[in-house]
């Protein structure tokens, strides 16, 4: 029996009425974009930092003679829950500075006493008599007073390795004259005077060093530390005039040139076959100069010899007053400089920057930067980089700079005119070809950083960057 379907019943051909899209790409030209990369970033610092020219391979930086001692901070070693000062650290202290007998300072750092401290807890209390001296090894301790007014008012904020009280070693009338309070749980190290005064007492070397110290104030120097020079004014008539001149530093620092360097190796058939659209050994070359430079610009953050976060004095770092960086503190960075030309902050730290401001109702104005705009606060850009670190507590640090040579400011370094110069300060030599066709070619970088006076460079330490419960 035989059963006649409907044409709408019977199955579709299987069989293709035009060319696929599959087939036809065979025949068509594709468009390619060039190798990205996420590692790229803005790297502001590189962009904005001026760049001297170090011919020589070496920048040295001459300034007039200090007379300032002894302002750094004290390094700790922990052996479980015990703490104990490293002595040869004892010499960042103002009156041991310069003290190499490695017996005393042993006998010094035996006699500081552990003291764990809480949260909220008073440390020392204004107009109590003051007997030690006390190392933090960590923790945040809040210094504060009282005001003209009659209202509390806060002096300042230290942390880790800062201390406090050195002048009670040789005052046996000392006296506390601000109130410290933890704000948050840490320890402390604390030398007695009486300890201090056994161990002088049977150390004829650090008698002498103790004696020479206490002549160094009797020299006249400004502010800053440096030798005065001398000078009239507002006088009336002929008086003798003083004579001075101005006085050197007699081992100013120098700055050597550091270097990053990479070997970059391409093989011959893919130099020699595959340029079409685009050259492969320049695609190669274009990839390693950007991380090069993200290097370059890492090393100027975080070097241990010429890194700003390492290099900046101790006297322009600063602790924030509540952990997030508030207005307040980035006014306490500016003040202490002038001519700020940026800030430099990680991008979640520039995040919490906008909260801060977010939450006191404030808007951070913008300015125009190279033709970008930025956010800014009192007209100085706040600009990111990646390249701060952020600790496992989520806290960073937050830079602000005085720039170039004419501001005394700080300036990048770099030399030109290198053999086989690709870039400014950035050469490509041809190494040559191997037994396996390899061509390999050497790229290298050379770069440092230099802080031409102190308070050219601030850095704002501990800043949360958490956001926090509400």
């Amino acid at each position: 029996m035989t059963v006649e379907t409907s044409p709408e019943a019977q199955p579709e051909s299987t069989q293709p009425s035009s060319l696929s899209t599959a087939a036809a790409r065979n025949l068509a030209t594709t468009t390619k974009s060039a190798p990205q990369m996420q590692e790229i970033t803005s790297r502001w610092l590189l962009r904005t930092l001026p760049w001297v020219e170090t011919k020589g391979g070496a920048y040295r930086v001459n300034r007039r003679l200090s007379y300032t001692v002894g302002d750094g901070r004290v390094e700790f070693v922990q052996d479980g829950a015990e703490v104990r000062v490293i002595p040869r650290e004892l010499g960042e202290l103002a009156l041991l500075r310069g003290f190499e007998d490695e017996e005393v300072l042993t006998a010094l750092a035996g006699r500081c006493v552990q003291r764990d401290f809480r949260a909220g807890e008073t440390l020392v209390e204004r107009g109590a008599p003051a007997e030690h001296i006390h190392l933090i090894a960590h923790g945040r301790v809040k210094h504060s007073s009282v005001g003209r007014y009659g209202d509390e008012v806060a002096v300042a904020v230290l942390a880790d390795g800062e201390h406090f009280g050195e002048q009670v070693l040789l005052d046996e009338d000392a006296q506390w004259d601000f109130t410290a309070t933890a704000e948050t749980a840490g320890t402390l190290l604390t030398l007695a005077r009486a300890d201090f005064a056994t161990v002088l007492s049977s150390a004829p070397s650090l008698q002498a060093h103790v004696e020479h110290f206490t002549s160094l104030p009797q020299q006249r120097q400004n502010r800053h530390g440096e030798a005065e020079i001398a000078m009239s004014a507002g006088h009336t008539g002929e008086p003798d005039l003083p004579s001075t001149f101005v006085d050197y530093e007699l081992k100013p620092r120098e700055y050597e040139l550091s270097v990053a360097q990479t070997i970059l190796r391409v093989h011959t058939r893919v130099a020699d076959l595959y340029n079409g659209p685009m050259n492969q050994t320049e695609e190669q070359l274009r990839l390693t100069i950007e991380a090069l430079r993200e290097r370059q610009e890492h090393e100027l953050i975080n070097n241990r010899e010429f890194g700003l976060l390492h290099n900046a004095d101790f006297k322009q770092r600063i602790q924030t007053y509540s952990g997030p960086p508030t207005p307040d503190d980035l006014d306490e960075l500016l003040c202490r400089r002038r001519g700020s030309k940026f800030f430099l902050a990680h991008p979640r730290t520039i995040a919490a920057i906008g909260r801060e401001f977010n939450s006191r109702g404030l808007y951070p104005n913008h300015v125009d930067l190279g033709g970008q705009q930025v956010p800014a606060w009192r007209g100085v850009p706040i600009l990111p980089c990646n390249k701060i670190p952020i600790t496992k507590e989520q806290t960073s640090s937050i830079l602000v700079m005085r720039t170039g040579v004419e501001n005394q400011g700080v300036v990048g370094l770099h030399q030109t005119g290198l053999p086989d110069e690709y870039q400014p300060g950035l050469s490509v030599r041809f190494m040559g070809i191997d037994e396996k066709s390899i061509i390999s070619y050497l790229v290298s970088t050379y770069y440092s950083a230099a802080v031409l006076v102190p308070d050219a460079l601030g850095v704002l330490e501990n800043v949360q960057i958490a956001r926090r419960q509400d």
